[in-house]
């Protein structure tokens, strides 16, 4: 069905409010009835409101793919240009020269309108002419009120209040919409219906195409059929895996939603006919646009490279404009009501399957002062909008009901190694099971005999912790450590557990991690019974700056987050590929986490599906899956969740040992200079070999 189609009706009926917005838009480029500094902003951004009305009737009229490459390239730069590095410090789109140029007050939020209207990219291709005229009326609406002479700030931002509270009907159901129903088929349509060796495919989603998106599209053309299944069905295979190893019935679930970037869609396309064998219906739905629906530092469905990383991180508390408990009383009505009229589509719901990437040059922010930025008492409403709205979630698409599947591949921006490192990572994501299974078996055996474990760095790495573990009242049917193979998390290879909190104690240090697009630099939490007590890092000159990025990107705003976390990561293939390459520092948190020790902070692996029972290949019931945070659900749900799970690791160049205590004092070494010692696991150490 011709996505069109889809909306045809909606937008018939909103047609004629649309015509009249791009009439009087138009109108408002020759108007000299706002003062400078004013008519610059309204004149330019009307001026890109008109460009999105040109390319709109091109998508209508379905000549949109007719034209050549380097047509859809050039309006792809005029889209995104603005706000391209090179032009950003002049782009209305950054606060800061929106402030100088307009006013603290009125340049933040002008700013934050125009963020909102570079939605009609998306918009204009997805054919949603109902979203493109609420934001028009909005820009005329706010318009007006600078006709003549300037508005009071307040006067513009209880417009954009209500407009965002009042459309929430709008945005928070449709978001909640395109998340479950696979009959919502815009990418579905580009990654079947295309000729994906022409690569004006990628210019039909709206999103901005880099040089590195067509290098990727093209490398992925490049590869034989045969390694193209063997990616997808990796991939496929681990999530059906996922329900296997959780005890959960697939059979009962009917949709899966594929979470990708751009370039990636041979392999999609191949991940789309393995789950239709499962009895699964793919659902692809884009990252979400509308400001109302983002949250800071986290992308979720597919999307295209981004156009400019300080751009996003400048608007990432925009919502800081029109958050108050009036307005997250409404948005939890109407995303339970939302919820209420997806039910059926949301119990069908198997779970995400996500294909992640690397290689990215570390991003480095600026943190301007310029910047939305939350009130205390708006971070708290933050905290308690995502408590309760994942209390929804649950209620609809309960968690012990659904899995997952994540792996990851390069991007050409990891270097002239790329397609070496591209065959390297598929070996790693397609290594022995069974192997690894009988290994990982081993380091638990002893793992379990301990009362808690120690880990220590070396050299500049003054990581020294102790965690504690859960007794075992029976050791012959239960165990601590869930053995992690080739499953929800790909690669394999690492044994986890959620540690006790009272008693785990110390510091945690690692020299540099990815947290999101963040690379943190001598990154260091320590804890007290468990809790994130002291925090920095060395990202600012300025300590104040790099504990509030830490607090933002890790602690998600909470003062403090428990270990829900503790794991040692058994992959030194993967290490030693990283160490052969350089390219440690640029490997996502989903390879690197088997590289070595890791922790998370926030909730346990299990949340949310504490009560349902885990087992590992040997019949074992994986016992540890509460800590006393999460087993607060029982008598208080509030403060049992943080609906976040960060993980953090130190690899093993950096480690000094590891090593189980029993209750006895026993010391039970595990890892010694970063090297395995426990009897059966000798082929770990063979990788280092090649380092």
């Amino acid at each position: 069905m011709d996505y069109r189609e889809l909306w045809r009706e909606e937008n018939e009926a909103v047609r004629e409010r649309y015509d009249l917005t791009i009439e009087r838009i138009g109108q408002i480029i020759k108007e000299e009835t706002t003062q400078e500094p004013y008519r610059e902003y309204f004149c330019r951004t009307a001026q890109f409101i008109i460009l999105m009305d040109q390319a709109r009737l091109l998508v209508e009229k379905g000549v949109w793919m007719n034209q050549t490459l380097a047509e859809l390239k050039e309006w792809n730069r005029k889209f995104y240009g603005d706000i391209l590095p090179q032009n950003y410090e002049k782009s209305y789109g950054n606060p800061a020269y929106a402030v100088e140029k307009l006013g603290l007050d009125i340049g933040r939020l002008l700013s934050f309108l125009y963020a909102e209207i570079r939605g009609e990219i998306v918009f204009v291709q997805e054919s949603r002419l109902t979203e493109m005229t609420i934001l028009n009326e909005l820009f005329i609406e706010i318009y007006n009120l600078f006709e003549e002479e300037a508005p009071e700030a307040q006067k513009v931002k209880d417009i954009l209040y209500w407009f965002t509270s009042d459309y929430t009907d709008l945005t928070v159901t449709y978001r909640v919409r395109e998340t479950y129903d696979p009959t919502l088929n815009f990418a579905k349509d580009i990654v079947l219906s295309s000729d994906l060796s022409d690569l004006r495919y990628l210019y039909a989603y709206g999103e901005y195409i880099s040089e590195e998106d067509i290098k990727l599209a093209s490398f992925l053309n490049s590869l034989s059929q045969e390694t193209v299944d063997q990616m997808a069905d990796t991939y496929t295979e681990g999530y059906r895996k996922g329900f296997q190893v959780m005890g959960r019935d697939l059979s009962k679930k009917r949709t899966v939603a594929v979470l990708y970037q751009l370039g990636f869609e041979r392999m999609v396309r191949k991940a789309i006919k393995n789950f239709r064998a499962m009895g699964l219906e793919p659902i692809l739905f884009r990252n979400a646009v509308w400001c109302v629906n983002r949250r800071p530092g986290r992308k979720r469905g597919f999307y295209g490279s981004s156009p400019n990383k300080q751009y996003e991180y400048d608007h990432r508390y925009d919502e800081g404009i029109y958050l108050k408990k009036a307005f997250t009383d409404r948005k939890l009505a109407v995303l339970k009501t939302a919820y209420e009229t997806y039910k059926k589509e949301g119990a069908d719901f198997g779970g995400p399957a996500l294909i992640e990437t690397f290689g990215e040059v570390g991003f480095q922010p600026v943190n301007k002062p310029e910047c939305v930025a939350l009130s205390e008492k708006q971070e708290k409403l933050t905290l308690a909008y995502a408590n309760e709205s994942a209390q929804i979630g649950n209620e609809y698409v309960p968690g012990h009901e659904t899995s997952f599947t994540i792996i990851a591949f390069p991007r050409p921006e990891i270097g002239e190694d790329f397609s070496e490192i591209f065959q390297e990572t598929i070996r790693i994501n397609t290594l022995d099971y069974e192997i690894y299974k009988t290994i990982q078996q081993k380091l638990i055996d002893r793992l379990d005999r301990a009362e808690h474990v120690v880990i220590t760095g070396k050299g500049d790495n003054h990581t020294n912790l102790k965690v504690m573990l859960h007794p075992l009242s029976n050791s012959d049917s239960q165990t601590n450590f869930e053995n992690c193979v080739a499953d929800v998390n790909i690669p394999l290879g690492e044994v986890f557990t959620s540690p006790v909190l009272k008693g785990t104690n110390g510091i945690l240090q690692v020299s540099s991690v990815y947290i999101g697009d963040i690379q943190f630099q001598d990154l260091k939490l320590e804890f007290c019974d468990g809790m994130v007590k002291e925090y920095s890092c060395a990202n600012f000159a300025d300590p104040l700056q790099g504990k509030a990025l830490i607090k933002q990107m890790i602690l998600k705003n909470h003062d403090s987050l428990p270990m829900g976390e503790y794991a040692i990561g058994t992959n030194t293939t993967a290490y030693a590929m990283a160490q052969k390459f350089g390219i440690v520092d640029r490997l996502p948190i989903l390879i690197v986490e088997k590289m070595g020790p890791h922790f998370a902070v926030g909730d346990t692996c299990y949340s949310w599906s504490e009560d349902s029972a885990v087992y590992n290949p040997d019949g074992k019931e994986v016992i540890a899956r509460d800590n006393e945070v999460s087993a607060l659900r029982k008598t208080d749900l509030v403060k049992a969740y943080f609906n976040c799970h960060t993980d953090i690791t130190i690899p093993y160049r950096e480690l000094s040992e590891i090593y189980g205590v029993t209750r006895e004092g026993e010391k039970l070494p595990i890892l010694a200079d970063g090297r395995f010692v426990v009897q059966g696991t000798e082929l770990l150490n063979e990788a280092f070999e090649h380092i």
